[in-house]
């Protein structure tokens, strides 16, 4: 077992080496995120998102990304009880992401004119969230978690060579206690 998998690491290693692409996109997003006993909140950013591909052919890849995302999010309530309680805060979405891809987008050789991808990994998500108190008035509460996270989308070229606009949609569970579910859609250009 442990000579297959670090066979198998060599491999990728090499082709690493040989066969990788830095390709990087600017965009918008959109998230949104509930938790139990929150209000569901909605968010908008902006994404930068650098990712390396490697093991390339001529219409596939796979890529590993960081499209981070940075927005505000907040709240204005009031209460007869305890006045005004504004919360503004930093939105922060940063995963890190391994993708299937294919056509579009796939690496700067691909000819396709469509495209699509898949894949996976690990976050980081922080903002705030809106609750009511047992008075019914309502406060905020700063979330932060590190979670699984999951995205699809897909990559339509535009212009020349590998330029291309992207649509994405993602989910990710967050493992701390909010246990927020947090749903992301956006656009990005691949430049």
């Amino acid at each position: 077992m442990k000579k297959t998998f670090f066979s198998a690491l060599a491999v990728i290693c090499v082709q690493l080496g040989f066969s990788q692409t830095f390709m990087q996109g600017i965009g918008v997003v959109t998230y949104i995120q509930s938790a139990p006993g929150f209000t569901t909140s909605v968010t908008g950013g902006i994404t930068y998102s650098p990712k390396v591909s490697f093991l390339e052919t001529d219409n596939s890849s796979l890529s590993l990304g960081i499209p981070f995302s940075v927005g505000a999010s907040g709240s204005y309530n009031y209460s007869s009880y305890g006045g005004e309680n504004n919360s503004l805060a930093v939105m922060l979405d940063a995963p890190l992401i391994l993708n299937f891809n294919v056509g579009a987008g796939s690496s700067k050789a691909a000819e396709s004119r469509f495209g699509f991808f898949v894949g996976g990994g690990f976050g980081y998500h922080t903002s705030s969230y809106s609750a009511d108190d047992i008075y019914g008035d309502s406060y905020s509460e700063k979330m932060a978690g590190f979670g699984p996270v999951g995205n699809l989308g897909i990559r339509i070229g535009v212009g020349q060579r590998s330029r291309n606009v992207e649509i994405r949609l993602s989910y990710m569970k967050t493992l701390d206690i909010s246990a927020s579910n947090i749903f992301g859609i956006g656009g990005v250009f691949n430049f």
